[in-house]
């Protein structure tokens, strides 16, 4: 739906300075100011995911942060997006929601300027962020090259946890894993950006790795395999994965790119809703030359980024993702 509402708009290309619009549904747009600089923008939000006000602060804005990192900019100001309900939640809690985002934002050292609130019927918070970047860093998901291997900066899981969440089934530990990765910022990308060798970069948010790994594909008229057994998850989430946790989102996600995947013969169940499971600030996924690959990782590793692995490479052939 997104992509046939996005074709109808007026094209771009009379505004040669948007070096990314919406044409390859890359994280942010970005537009050049000089030879130098150019201005990241972007902008996200949602309902809550968790029942911590403070938390679902934390994660909305970390969320909206790592749309700049994909890009490689480094965010300088954020304003803040908000709706509540009036007349049933109270100031405290509110003031909560925007306090999590705030800290969330000071570890990224950005200020929150502004906002606009207003009255709605159920919660939502995000932020629009501004960074910059240099016009020669620019990494876009769309710039993948045949042989590239692919690296995943944290582990698969969060729309699980979230599910066994939603159903108060959800247990304290698994709980702490859940928002330490969602607020786990993926700052890393502005340092990734400018090693050579790296061609593309993208977050895996709301399409799930697969949803997210095939708009790479598309945009770079690549195939991808994905090995399975080098896929990063999140402590916990097999265990609930095998016992039938699963969001909408995940079966939305396979009804809109399903017909691109190949898996494995025997694949269970909780193995494909693992592929298409949303992520909510999930890790950063590179694609670059092989030759490039241990600096990305070294980088990601001394950043506190555990889970990075090599999962996977592009090749030639029709965009599809194979997953073996």
């Amino acid at each position: 739906m997104l992509e046939k509402i996005l074709a109808d708009l007026p094209p771009q290309a009379r505004f040669p300075n948007l070096l990314v619009g919406v044409e390859t549904g890359d994280d942010s747009a970005v537009y050049k100011i000089n030879d130098t600089q150019a201005v990241v923008v972007t902008t996200d939000f949602f309902t809550p995911i968790v029942d911590i006000p403070y938390d679902f602060g934390r994660i909305a804005a970390a969320n909206a942060l790592s749309d700049v990192y994909a890009t490689g900019g480094t965010p300088i100001v954020a304003l803040a997006i908000a709706g509540f309900p009036a007349k049933e939640m109270t100031p405290d809690v509110v003031a909560q929601i925007f306090a999590g985002g705030a800290d969330m934002c000071a570890e990224a050292n950005v200020p929150v300027a502004g906002g606009h609130t207003i009255d709605v019927p159920e919660p939502i918070y995000g932020l629009a962020v501004v960074g910059l970047i240099h016009p020669d860093h620019i990494k876009r998901n769309s710039d993948g090259k045949a042989g590239d291997v692919l690296i995943l900066g944290k582990g698969l899981g969060i729309g699980i946890l979230g599910a066994a969440l939603n159903k108060d089934e959800l247990d304290e530990r698994a709980y702490d894993v859940m928002v330490d990765a969602a607020t786990k910022l993926n700052s890393v990308g502005a340092d990734i950006a400018q090693l050579d060798g790296v061609n593309a970069i993208t977050d895996v948010t709301g399409f799930g790795l697969c949803g997210h790994l095939f708009e790479v594909c598309k945009g770079s008229s690549l195939s991808a395999t994905l090995q399975w057994d080098q896929l990063p998850m999140l402590e916990y989430v097999v265990d609930y994965a095998k016992c039938g946790y699963n969001t909408g989102a995940a079966d939305r996600n396979w009804d809109s790119f399903g017909d691109h995947m190949k898996v494995f013969d025997g694949a269970e169940p909780w193995q494909k809703n693992m592929l298409m499971d949303p992520q909510t600030s999930g890790g950063l996924l590179v694609t670059c030359e092989k030759g490039a690959a241990d600096a990305v990782l070294d980088l990601f590793h001394k950043q506190g980024y555990g889970y990075a692995k090599i999962i996977g490479e592009l090749t030639e052939g029709t965009p599809q993702i194979t997953v073996v």
